[in-house]
Protein backbone atom coordinates (compact mmCIF):
# COMPACT_ATOMS: atom_id res chain seq x y z
CA UNK A 1 0.00 0.00 0.00
CA UNK A 2 1.19 3.46 -0.76
CA UNK A 3 1.56 4.57 3.09
CA UNK A 4 2.55 8.06 1.92
CA UNK A 5 -0.34 10.16 3.57
CA UNK A 6 0.43 8.58 6.86
CA UNK A 7 3.81 8.62 6.86
CA UNK A 8 3.59 12.21 6.58
CA UNK A 9 0.81 12.67 8.70
CA UNK A 10 3.36 11.25 11.51
CA UNK A 11 5.75 13.93 10.17
CA UNK A 12 8.66 11.60 8.37
CA UNK A 13 10.23 11.96 5.72
CA UNK A 14 8.47 11.12 2.27
CA UNK A 15 9.36 10.39 -1.12
CA UNK A 16 6.67 13.07 -2.41
CA UNK A 17 4.16 15.26 -1.15
CA UNK A 18 0.67 13.49 -0.23
CA UNK A 19 -2.41 14.35 -2.26
CA UNK A 20 -5.86 14.18 -1.42
CA UNK A 21 -9.05 16.34 -1.83
CA UNK A 22 -12.06 17.39 0.44
CA UNK A 23 -15.23 16.04 -1.09
CA UNK A 24 -13.39 14.50 -4.04
CA UNK A 25 -15.63 12.07 -4.15
CA UNK A 26 -19.25 14.22 -5.12
CA UNK A 27 -20.58 16.29 -7.29
CA UNK A 28 -17.67 17.75 -9.58
CA UNK A 29 -17.73 14.40 -11.32
CA UNK A 30 -19.98 13.54 -14.00
CA UNK A 31 -20.26 9.67 -13.29
CA UNK A 32 -21.17 10.88 -9.67
CA UNK A 33 -23.75 13.35 -10.87
CA UNK A 34 -25.00 10.39 -13.05
CA UNK A 35 -25.25 8.60 -10.52
CA UNK A 36 -27.27 10.07 -7.91
CA UNK A 37 -29.74 11.27 -11.05
CA UNK A 38 -33.15 9.73 -9.81
CA UNK A 39 -31.66 9.11 -5.99
CA UNK A 40 -32.06 11.25 -2.71
CA UNK A 41 -28.98 11.56 -0.84
CA UNK A 42 -30.06 9.62 2.20
CA UNK A 43 -30.83 6.72 -0.16
CA UNK A 44 -26.72 6.67 -1.30
CA UNK A 45 -25.39 7.21 1.82
CA UNK A 46 -27.65 4.16 3.06
CA UNK A 47 -26.58 2.37 0.41
CA UNK A 48 -22.83 0.58 1.47
CA UNK A 49 -22.99 -0.60 -2.70
CA UNK A 50 -23.28 3.06 -4.27
CA UNK A 51 -21.36 4.54 -1.17
CA UNK A 52 -18.75 2.42 -1.86
CA UNK A 53 -18.56 3.14 -5.66
CA UNK A 54 -18.34 6.35 -5.27
CA UNK A 55 -15.69 6.30 -2.95
CA UNK A 56 -13.53 4.89 -5.72
CA UNK A 57 -14.61 7.22 -8.41
CA UNK A 58 -11.78 9.82 -7.99
CA UNK A 59 -9.04 7.17 -7.69
CA UNK A 60 -10.17 5.87 -10.99
CA UNK A 61 -9.53 9.55 -12.42
CA UNK A 62 -6.45 10.57 -10.54
CA UNK A 63 -3.44 9.57 -8.85
CA UNK A 64 -4.24 10.70 -5.30
CA UNK A 65 -2.81 9.41 -2.14
CA UNK A 66 -5.95 8.70 -0.44
CA UNK A 67 -9.35 7.58 -0.07
CA UNK A 68 -12.08 9.46 1.98
CA UNK A 69 -15.49 6.98 2.46
CA UNK A 70 -18.39 8.68 1.02
CA UNK A 71 -20.69 9.45 3.77
CA UNK A 72 -21.67 13.08 5.69
CA UNK A 73 -21.01 14.39 8.88
CA UNK A 74 -24.87 14.50 9.83
CA UNK A 75 -26.57 10.96 9.74
CA UNK A 76 -25.41 10.57 13.46
CA UNK A 77 -27.63 12.86 14.18
CA UNK A 78 -30.72 11.03 12.59
CA UNK A 79 -29.79 8.07 14.94
CA UNK A 80 -29.65 10.16 17.87
CA UNK A 81 -33.81 11.34 17.17
CA UNK A 82 -33.63 14.30 15.10
CA UNK A 83 -35.44 14.22 11.63
CA UNK A 84 -32.51 15.05 9.24
CA UNK A 85 -33.23 15.04 5.46
CA UNK A 86 -31.09 16.94 2.40
CA UNK A 87 -32.75 19.45 0.23
CA UNK A 88 -31.34 19.95 -3.45
CA UNK A 89 -30.39 23.55 -3.53
CA UNK A 90 -30.09 24.15 0.15
CA UNK A 91 -28.27 21.11 1.57
CA UNK A 92 -28.95 19.67 5.06
CA UNK A 93 -32.14 20.48 6.75
CA UNK A 94 -33.34 19.42 10.23
CA UNK A 95 -37.36 19.54 10.66
CA UNK A 96 -36.69 19.85 14.59
CA UNK A 97 -34.42 21.85 15.64
CA UNK A 98 -33.10 21.89 19.06
CA UNK A 99 -34.97 24.83 21.04
CA UNK A 100 -35.12 23.51 24.41
CA UNK A 101 -33.36 21.51 27.55
CA UNK A 102 -35.71 19.01 27.15
CA UNK A 103 -35.25 17.90 23.36
CA UNK A 104 -31.59 17.62 24.58
CA UNK A 105 -32.44 15.40 27.39
CA UNK A 106 -34.12 13.21 25.16
CA UNK A 107 -31.48 12.85 22.61
CA UNK A 108 -30.24 9.34 22.52
CA UNK A 109 -26.68 7.91 22.33
CA UNK A 110 -26.78 4.78 20.15
CA UNK A 111 -23.71 3.04 19.26
CA UNK A 112 -22.71 3.30 15.79
CA UNK A 113 -22.69 -0.48 15.18
CA UNK A 114 -26.66 0.24 15.53
CA UNK A 115 -27.30 3.63 14.65
CA UNK A 116 -24.97 3.70 11.52
CA UNK A 117 -24.14 0.15 10.01
CA UNK A 118 -24.22 1.23 6.59
CA UNK A 119 -21.23 3.47 6.77
CA UNK A 120 -18.92 0.65 8.40
CA UNK A 121 -20.01 -2.17 5.56
CA UNK A 122 -19.30 0.99 2.98
CA UNK A 123 -15.57 0.44 4.28
CA UNK A 124 -15.74 -3.29 4.34
CA UNK A 125 -16.53 -3.04 1.13
CA UNK A 126 -14.07 -0.61 -0.13
CA UNK A 127 -11.05 -1.70 1.67
CA UNK A 128 -9.96 -4.43 -0.19
CA UNK A 129 -10.27 -2.50 -3.72
CA UNK A 130 -7.78 -0.12 -2.18
CA UNK A 131 -3.69 0.56 -2.49
CA UNK A 132 -4.12 3.36 -0.41
CA UNK A 133 -4.94 4.30 3.07
CA UNK A 134 -8.82 4.87 3.80
CA UNK A 135 -9.74 7.89 5.62
CA UNK A 136 -12.52 7.91 7.62
CA UNK A 137 -14.42 10.89 9.49
CA UNK A 138 -17.06 12.77 11.64
CA UNK A 139 -18.21 15.90 12.93
CA UNK A 140 -16.76 17.65 15.62
CA UNK A 141 -19.67 18.26 18.83
CA UNK A 142 -20.00 22.53 18.00
CA UNK A 143 -20.55 21.73 14.51
CA UNK A 144 -22.88 18.74 14.80
CA UNK A 145 -24.29 21.35 17.53
CA UNK A 146 -24.99 24.12 15.52
CA UNK A 147 -26.81 21.88 12.77
CA UNK A 148 -28.51 20.26 15.27
CA UNK A 149 -29.72 23.78 16.83
CA UNK A 150 -30.02 26.14 13.73
CA UNK A 151 -32.17 23.52 11.74
CA UNK A 152 -28.96 24.19 8.80
CA UNK A 153 -26.82 26.59 7.85
CA UNK A 154 -26.22 29.69 9.58
CA UNK A 155 -24.24 32.89 8.71
CA UNK A 156 -24.56 34.45 12.47
CA UNK A 157 -24.88 30.85 14.44
CA UNK A 158 -27.21 33.39 16.38
CA UNK A 159 -29.91 30.52 18.16
CA UNK A 160 -26.30 28.39 18.69
CA UNK A 161 -24.50 31.18 20.56
CA UNK A 162 -27.76 32.25 22.33
CA UNK A 163 -27.77 28.46 24.01
CA UNK A 164 -24.65 28.40 25.07
CA UNK A 165 -24.77 31.73 27.07
CA UNK A 166 -28.07 31.29 28.46
CA UNK A 167 -28.26 27.43 28.86
CA UNK A 168 -25.00 26.15 29.58
CA UNK A 169 -25.79 23.15 31.41
CA UNK A 170 -28.31 22.00 28.80
CA UNK A 171 -25.12 22.74 26.50
CA UNK A 172 -23.06 20.77 28.14
CA UNK A 173 -24.94 17.84 28.09
CA UNK A 174 -25.38 18.35 24.44
CA UNK A 175 -21.86 18.27 23.41
CA UNK A 176 -21.06 15.53 25.80
CA UNK A 177 -23.71 13.34 24.07
CA UNK A 178 -22.58 14.16 20.74
CA UNK A 179 -18.81 13.62 22.06
CA UNK A 180 -19.79 10.51 22.73
CA UNK A 181 -21.57 9.88 19.55
CA UNK A 182 -18.11 11.18 17.75
CA UNK A 183 -15.99 8.82 19.33
CA UNK A 184 -17.91 5.66 19.13
CA UNK A 185 -18.05 6.24 15.60
CA UNK A 186 -14.73 6.77 14.54
CA UNK A 187 -13.72 3.59 17.16
CA UNK A 188 -16.03 1.71 14.74
CA UNK A 189 -14.85 2.79 11.50
CA UNK A 190 -11.15 2.04 12.59
CA UNK A 191 -12.36 -1.36 13.92
CA UNK A 192 -14.26 -1.50 10.04
CA UNK A 193 -10.86 -0.93 8.44
CA UNK A 194 -10.02 3.08 7.64
CA UNK A 195 -6.51 4.00 8.36
CA UNK A 196 -6.89 7.46 9.47
CA UNK A 197 -9.68 9.66 11.01
CA UNK A 198 -10.63 13.20 10.21
CA UNK A 199 -12.93 15.62 12.59
CA UNK A 200 -14.33 18.06 10.88
CA UNK A 201 -14.97 21.28 12.87
CA UNK A 202 -16.22 22.48 10.19
CA UNK A 203 -18.17 25.91 12.00
CA UNK A 204 -15.43 26.56 14.87
CA UNK A 205 -14.64 29.84 12.77
CA UNK A 206 -17.93 31.15 13.76
CA UNK A 207 -16.46 31.64 17.41
CA UNK A 208 -14.04 34.20 18.94
CA UNK A 209 -11.13 32.83 21.23
CA UNK A 210 -13.21 33.17 24.44
CA UNK A 211 -16.25 31.08 23.32
CA UNK A 212 -14.22 28.60 21.79
CA UNK A 213 -11.96 28.28 24.94
CA UNK A 214 -14.83 28.06 27.01
CA UNK A 215 -17.74 26.42 25.21
CA UNK A 216 -16.16 24.10 22.70
CA UNK A 217 -12.45 23.43 23.29
CA UNK A 218 -12.86 21.45 26.69
CA UNK A 219 -15.54 18.91 24.74
CA UNK A 220 -12.85 18.66 22.13
CA UNK A 221 -10.40 17.88 24.22
CA UNK A 222 -12.35 15.13 25.28
CA UNK A 223 -12.63 13.58 22.04
CA UNK A 224 -9.12 14.03 20.66
CA UNK A 225 -7.99 12.19 23.94
CA UNK A 226 -10.26 9.43 23.45
CA UNK A 227 -8.81 9.27 19.47
CA UNK A 228 -5.63 8.53 20.90
CA UNK A 229 -6.12 5.18 21.55
CA UNK A 230 -7.04 4.44 18.26
CA UNK A 231 -3.65 4.17 16.98
CA UNK A 232 -4.27 5.99 13.45
CA UNK A 233 -3.44 9.05 12.51
CA UNK A 234 -5.81 12.04 13.59
CA UNK A 235 -6.68 15.22 11.67
CA UNK A 236 -8.02 18.13 12.82
CA UNK A 237 -9.31 20.29 10.10
CA UNK A 238 -11.40 23.50 10.75
CA UNK A 239 -12.23 26.69 8.48
CA UNK A 240 -11.85 30.71 9.35
CA UNK A 241 -9.80 29.92 12.18
CA UNK A 242 -7.62 31.84 11.61
CA UNK A 243 -7.52 33.93 15.03
CA UNK A 244 -8.39 30.66 17.29
CA UNK A 245 -5.84 28.11 15.64
CA UNK A 246 -3.52 28.11 18.82
CA UNK A 247 -6.70 26.84 20.35
CA UNK A 248 -7.79 24.26 18.29
CA UNK A 249 -4.12 23.19 18.32
CA UNK A 250 -4.27 22.82 22.09
CA UNK A 251 -7.61 20.88 21.75
CA UNK A 252 -5.62 18.32 19.84
CA UNK A 253 -5.01 16.48 16.51
CA UNK A 254 -1.73 14.97 14.98
CA UNK A 255 -2.44 16.88 11.99
CA UNK A 256 -3.70 20.56 11.60
CA UNK A 257 -6.08 20.99 8.62
CA UNK A 258 -6.22 24.93 7.54
CA UNK A 259 -8.37 26.93 5.17
CA UNK A 260 -6.76 29.31 2.87
CA UNK A 261 -7.17 32.56 5.16
CA UNK A 262 -3.85 31.66 6.83
CA UNK A 263 -0.60 30.87 5.36
CA UNK A 264 1.11 27.31 5.86
CA UNK A 265 3.89 28.88 7.10
CA UNK A 266 2.15 30.65 10.07
CA UNK A 267 -0.33 27.47 10.35
CA UNK A 268 3.25 25.27 10.54
CA UNK A 269 4.51 27.90 13.44
CA UNK A 270 1.29 27.93 15.65
CA UNK A 271 0.60 23.98 15.27
CA UNK A 272 4.24 22.97 15.48
CA UNK A 273 3.15 19.41 13.50
CA UNK A 274 2.09 18.39 10.44
CA UNK A 275 -0.19 20.47 8.52
CA UNK A 276 -2.92 19.94 5.51
CA UNK A 277 -4.09 22.28 3.00
CA UNK A 278 -4.62 24.59 2.04
CA UNK A 279 -5.73 26.14 -1.74
CA UNK A 280 -8.66 28.15 -2.20
CA UNK A 281 -11.06 25.56 -3.92
CA UNK A 282 -11.52 28.46 -6.16
CA UNK A 283 -7.99 28.41 -7.44
CA UNK A 284 -8.93 25.41 -9.35
CA UNK A 285 -10.71 27.74 -11.86
CA UNK A 286 -7.74 29.50 -12.56
CA UNK A 287 -6.09 28.94 -15.60
CA UNK A 288 -2.83 26.76 -15.52
CA UNK A 289 -0.20 29.02 -15.49
CA UNK A 290 -1.65 30.83 -12.58
CA UNK A 291 -2.64 27.50 -10.44
CA UNK A 292 0.31 26.29 -10.77
CA UNK A 293 2.27 29.29 -9.67
CA UNK A 294 -0.15 29.36 -6.46
CA UNK A 295 0.88 25.84 -6.02
CA UNK A 296 4.50 26.70 -5.82
CA UNK A 297 3.97 29.17 -3.66
CA UNK A 298 1.97 26.70 -1.23
CA UNK A 299 4.42 24.28 -1.30
CA UNK A 300 7.10 26.69 -0.24
CA UNK A 301 5.37 28.20 2.60
CA UNK A 302 4.58 24.39 3.58
CA UNK A 303 8.01 23.00 3.74
CA UNK A 304 9.71 19.63 3.28
CA UNK A 305 8.39 17.54 6.03
CA UNK A 306 5.41 17.07 7.21
CA UNK A 307 2.80 18.52 4.64
CA UNK A 308 -0.69 16.76 3.14
CA UNK A 309 -1.53 18.72 0.36
CA UNK A 310 -5.52 19.82 0.07
CA UNK A 311 -8.01 22.01 -0.73
CA UNK A 312 -9.00 24.73 2.05
CA UNK A 313 -12.48 23.42 2.03
CA UNK A 314 -14.68 20.89 -0.39
CA UNK A 315 -14.17 21.02 -4.27
CA UNK A 316 -16.55 22.84 -5.69
CA UNK A 317 -19.02 21.52 -8.37
CA UNK A 318 -18.00 23.29 -11.74
CA UNK A 319 -14.30 22.41 -11.17
CA UNK A 320 -12.97 21.78 -14.01
CA UNK A 321 -11.41 17.68 -14.00
CA UNK A 322 -7.79 18.84 -16.46
CA UNK A 323 -6.98 21.35 -13.51
CA UNK A 324 -7.57 18.40 -11.01
CA UNK A 325 -5.42 16.32 -12.69
CA UNK A 326 -2.88 18.64 -13.53
CA UNK A 327 -2.85 19.77 -10.21
CA UNK A 328 -2.83 16.22 -8.29
CA UNK A 329 0.65 15.15 -11.10
CA UNK A 330 2.35 18.82 -10.38
CA UNK A 331 2.56 18.19 -6.56
CA UNK A 332 4.11 14.73 -6.91
CA UNK A 333 5.83 15.70 -9.56
CA UNK A 334 7.33 19.05 -7.71
CA UNK A 335 8.09 17.31 -4.58
CA UNK A 336 9.33 14.48 -5.58
CA UNK A 337 12.45 13.58 -3.61
CA UNK A 338 11.92 16.88 -1.56
CA UNK A 339 10.08 15.54 1.13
Amino acid sequence: MNETLLRAARGRTVPFTPVWIMRQAGRYLPEYRALRKGRTMLQVLHNPDLAAAITLMPLRRFELDAAIIFYDILPPLRGMGLDLTFVPGRGPVLADPLRTTKQIDRLRVPPATEAMPEVLETIRRVKPELHVPLIGFAGAPFTLASYAIEGGYSRTFLRTKRMMASEPAAWDRLMMKLMAVAADLLQEQVDAGVDCVQVFDSWAGALGPADYRRYVAPYTRRLFKRLGALNVPVIHFSTGTAGTLEYLVQAGGDVIGVDWRIGLDAARRIAQRPVMGNLDPAALFAPWRELRARTDELLQSAGPRGHIFNLGHGILPETPLDNVRRLVDYVHEKTQGDA
